[in-house]
């Protein structure tokens, strides 16, 4: 299975609406990605909980459609980050 970038995309912003989300296709297979997110909702998290939070908003994403996942997340500070 695949997801294109812009799905995937969506799928983070609708978890985390203040998110800004870069995504890179490390493959071009539309399966394997590095995504880096900055978000105010990280803020306080450990990243291992930032890390957690995404893996629960992609839900069964990750399992079915998604072959390799290569994620950083930042707290987003102001919107110029």
């Amino acid at each position: 299975m695949a997801i294109p970038a812009t799905q995937l995309e969506k799928m983070i912003k609708t978890a985390f609406p203040t998110a800004v989300v870069e995504i890179k296709a490390l493959v071009d297979d539309n399966d394997h990605f590095h995504v880096t997110i900055k978000a105010k909702e990280f803020e306080g998290k450990s990243r291992l909980q930032q890390h957690q939070m995404v893996y629960e908003a992609l839900g069964a994403t990750m399992k079915a459609d998604l072959h390799a996942l290569s994620i950083k997340t930042e707290v987003l500070k102001n919107n110029s980050d």
